[in-house]
């Protein structure tokens, strides 16, 4: 060994970046900064479920802009778009409890299976129609009916099929990872359908959403079975009232269903936005405004990596929803319609903060033999809102004006939130770290 060689092997070796330094800090930021991927990796079924499920939901995203546009396009009336959401609320109030109580007493995957051949069954007919020289309102709220009531059962087994198939300590990286599943879905979709709706029509827009249902099922037959434990109670009332003393007992969880019940109730403006649309420019803009607050759901979420630190779940869903009332009423102030996009982008992010850390705290918190009566709850909570948010918004465009109704429901929204926080501040005070409110 020559002089140089040993004078390099003697030499310290240059430090390793830590947290502390420059190089750490950076490593650090784009930790935060960066979707956690694992369960992907880790996961077949995941995968599957992940694919498979985020196809399909795209499909409906472009029912979801079809279906209403298609109302207005005969009526031409924003209250008989808000009217399809009352439609839908009697039975998916109702079909929400039996699908919890059928998820923690069936298959889960078989459950979600069967809804979704249902759905897709629904979107030929809505095809059919569409066809049809002189297409029928009746058909329109029935199909909303019969939709409304296949996702209140096959929702609680979704949700419940995610404890089941990533581990504990994955739930947070998991749940990000849907969500970002489903906010590409509510960007690509909606804007899809705009244009399909502009440029093939509506028969051919729905015919899309049949074709993603067949590749979902797909998906669902290739995954593993997942049945209940051996000693599931059998779906009943006695069943569906013992997750309801369950919730009842855990100001937590009351938390995250009032808070977002409140937001989306009085913010929830989508169903005057085929008539804003028409202000904007018409079908293709209406694509825009349904895509514009996934835009922002899908940033939040794609640079989530920050919510593993986050431990005061109950603070950062009451400050998510303020965020969401207060831009709400920007949009309803805005101008332009750059202004109004970014608005609504703004409103979606802070909304997928806000769904991130509810979910969490379910995930979490909630035993598995609950599980699924518990997303029958919660679903109750987070439809209802927007459905009842979308009647409100078009009776009060009837009454007064369509920027009346946008601008007082946000406000309201924020006088809402604090409400509830000054209600219940245990929800408030919330701390994963302990599983339970800090003293």
């Amino acid at each position: 060994m020559d002089d140089a060689q040993e004078a390099e092997r003697l030499s310290p070796a240059p430090p390793v970046p830590d947290a502390t330094t420059s190089g750490g800090r950076a490593r650090r930021l784009v930790r935060l900064a960066t979707l956690d991927v694992t369960p992907l990796r880790r996961h077949r079924d995941f995968r599957l479920l992940f694919i498979g499920r985020g196809v399909s939901f795209l499909g409906s995203m472009v029912t979801y802009v079809a279906l209403p546009y298609q109302a207005f396009r005969i009526t031409p009336s924003s209250l008989a778009v808000g009217l399809l959401a009352l439609v839908e609320l009697g039975l998916l109030l109702t079909m929400a409890l039996v699908g919890g109580a059928l998820a923690d007493a069936r298959d889960r995957r078989r459950v979600v299976q069967l809804s979704e051949l249902g759905l897709a069954l629904v979107s030929i007919g809505l095809m059919v129609n569409a066809l049809l020289p002189h297409p029928r309102l009746v058909v329109l709220y029935a199909a909303a009916l019969v939709m409304a009531s296949l996702d209140g059962i096959q929702r609680p087994s979704l949700e419940g099929l995610l404890p089941r198939i990533v581990e504990r300590h994955e739930l947070t990286a998991a749940g990000a990872l849907m969500s970002l599943r489903s906010t590409v879905g509510m960007v690509v979709g909606p804007a899809l359908g705009g244009v399909l709706i502009a440029t093939a029509g509506l028969s051919t827009t729905y015919l899309l959403d049949v074709i993603t249902f067949a590749v979902s099922l797909v998906a669902l037959r290739r995954m593993r079975a997942v049945p209940p434990p051996p000693d599931a109670e059998r779906p009943s009332v006695r069943s569906v009232l013992e997750g309801w003393r369950y919730a009842r007992g855990r100001q937590d969880l009351l938390g995250t269903y009032l808070v977002d019940m409140v937001a989306m109730f009085f913010g929830m403006p989508m169903a005057l936005f085929p008539a804003i649309s028409e202000r904007f420019g018409g079908a293709s803009v209406l694509g825009l405004l349904y895509a514009a607050p996934a835009v922002g759901s899908m940033v939040a979420t794609a640079t989530s990596g920050w919510a593993n630190h986050v431990h005061r779940h109950g603070m950062a869903i009451t400050v998510s929803a303020t965020l969401w009332g207060a831009a709400i009423v920007g949009f309803g102030l805005s101008g332009s319609l750059l202004l109004a996009l970014g608005f609504l982008v703004g409103a979606g992010a802070a909304d997928m903060v806000s769904g991130i850390f509810r979910s969490v705290v379910w995930n979490q918190t909630i035993p598995d033999h609950l599980r699924g009566r518990l997303a029958g709850i919660e679903m109750v909570s987070y439809t209802s809102g927007p459905l009842l948010g979308n009647l409100e918004a078009g009776s009060v465009a009837a009454a007064f004006s369509v920027r009346a109704s946008v601008v007082s429901g946000g406000l309201l929204c924020v006088v809402g939130v604090a409400a509830c926080a000054l209600g219940l501040p245990a929800f408030v005070r919330y701390d994963s770290r302990q599983g339970q409110t800090s003293k």
